[in-house]
């Protein structure tokens, strides 16, 4: 079944825009913009966090398949500590939307606020749950950031990304006391900056 949609749905083509990872403590905030073919729908979009990593996958291949135009862009942790946490977001939030092959007269955006854009737009709280668009998209970064976190696991498995995806858990944290911030740890955020504080100190 297709998610409940807003009762207000502007003409023309509409592009869903979310993000994913501002909590965390390392890597990319990943958003995503999409825009649905209403000639090719997708059942079963929905929040990304209120689906299991399997149905993700599936969903995520569909939306590339399906989708009249996507697009996945980032914002570094460099940038997240020299904007911080909110700008960054809205930066990749642009980006995304400037990466889609098709430029939409609309765009819904996750949340409360909306980045400045080429195009009209308007903030909807909880979106991922209420337009199959931003909908899509949060499953999009979602699955990029994801994947993202598998490839510092690999590399660094001591600090358990697999896991925790770099939030600030109990395990994610003692592995940074104990092994210090990797260049992909956000330097600004608490945990991080005041490791690094101590680490001067010595």
């Amino acid at each position: 079944m297709q998610n409940v949609e807003l009762v207000f749905r502007p003409d023309g083509l509409i592009a869903g825009v979310d993000e994913v990872g501002r909590g965390p403590l390392v890597g990319d905030v990943v958003a995503a913009a999409v825009i649905l073919d209403p000639a090719r729908p997708i059942e079963g979009l929905a929040d990304s966090k209120k689906l299991s990593e399997k149905r993700r996958e599936q969903l995520y291949e569909q939306i590339r398949e399906r989708a009249l135009a996507w697009c996945v862009a980032k914002a570094s942790p460099a940038e997240i500590d020299e904007l911080n946490i909110l700008h960054a977001t809205m930066l990749a939030m642009q980006r995304a939307v400037a990466g889609l092959a098709l430029m939409p007269d609309y765009a819904l955006i996750d949340g409360n606020r909306c980045p400045v854009l080429p195009c009209a737009a308007e903030p909807v709280v909880k979106g991922d749950a209420r337009v199959a668009e931003i909908s899509a998209a949060s499953i999009l970064a979602k699955v990029e950031r994801d994947r993202q976190m598998q490839q510092l696991h690999q590399r660094f498995p001591e600090y358990g990304f697999a896991r925790h995806k770099g939030y600030p858990t109990p395990e994610h944290l003692a592995a940074l006391a104990r092994l210090g911030p990797l260049p992909e740890h956000r330097r600004s955020f608490r945990p991080v900056r005041e490791h690094l504080n101590r680490e001067s100190h010595v």
